[in-house]
């Protein structure tokens, strides 16, 4: 364990070189703002920000007057120039978006790559993140997840987009606004498999933070059946698609091309090796392929 200085706060948070930082900040709950995270928005020469205005009142909280310029997405390429000019100059940068880790659903990432490319360094100061917090706490134990954000807004290319999702093997997971959720759930419903659970996570860490699971099919009822429900920002998880059954369909075809050539038993173990799918599975469908 690192010994504490006897002043911390003479131990400066930021890097020797300039840089710029990425700060995770509160999704609703100022108490999570982490030390760090404090200690470098006091110290940097200037914060990048999503919205001046909404991130003044953060910084107002607790009390810290560095200086907001403005990084969104409408002006994104300009602001990574401006910041870059900082940088040459030998100061440093904070990022931050309207709350959570930026970069991540939010702008930044194009700004990220531009510091980067011009040779400073990008540091990452962790924290708030919607998609994780969500994660945590939704008891679905699929080992993967899929982080896709904000689905399309038009209902035909969000049907497109979730049935190109359909064999992702563990938990989706995206971003939704208050005034889509409702068709956004209905298309969820009616595109995937019913066997699926469903996660609708809203206001997170906020006072009237929500957290339900629940049989996918369920979701748009659950949704009417009470209009406060449809307000706020939400994180859904959708749960991995259930097991298929029977065969997968490359098993199958490995072992029709194997039975053309090799008795039984040799082409079941075969295709065992090569796909990964059950020498037994196999066996029994290829007793009945050759029954056929």
């Amino acid at each position: 364990m690192l010994p504490i200085p006897s002043d911390a706060s003479a131990v400066s948070p930021l890097s020797r070189t300039p840089s710029l930082y990425v700060v995770a900040t509160p999704l609703g709950n100022l108490q999570d703002m982490s030390l760090r995270a404090l200690a470098l928005l006091k110290a940097v020469d200037a914060v990048a920000a999503e919205d001046t205005r909404h991130s003044q009142k953060l910084l107002d909280a607790f009390g810290i007057t560095t200086r907001l310029v403005a990084l969104h997405e409408h002006n994104e390429q300009a602001a990574a120039g401006q910041v870059i000019r900082m940088l040459e100059e030998g100061r440093h940068v904070a990022l931050i978006t309207d709350a959570g880790t930026p970069a991540v659903s939010d702008p930044g990432a194009r700004a990220v790559a531009r510091i980067q490319e011009a040779g400073f360094p990008v540091v990452p100061v962790p924290g708030a993140c919607a998609a994780i917090a969500a994660l945590s706490a939704s008891g679905l134990a699929d080992g993967h997840f899929h982080f896709h954000g904000f689905l399309p807004t038009k209902s035909a290319a969000r049907k497109a987009q979730l049935d190109a999702l359909r064999g992702v093997p563990g938990t989706l997971v995206f971003y939704e606004a208050p005034h889509r959720i409702a068709e956004c759930l209905d298309d969820i419903a009616a595109t995937l498999e019913p066997g699926r659970q469903i996660v609708v996570a809203r206001e997170l860490t906020k006072m009237f933070e929500q957290i339900v699971r629940m049989p996918l099919p369920e979701a748009p009822a659950w949704l009417a059946a009470d209009p406060n429900r449809s307000r706020g920002e939400f994180v859904l998880l959708v749960s991995a698609a259930p097991p298929a059954e029977g065969l997968p369909p490359e098993a199958e075809r490995v072992l029709g091309l194997l039975l053309a050539e090799l008795p039984v038993k040799q082409a079941a173990k075969l295709a065992a090796a090569i796909t990964g799918a059950s020498k037994n599975a196999l066996y029994e469908r290829a007793l009945e392929l050759r029954e056929d």
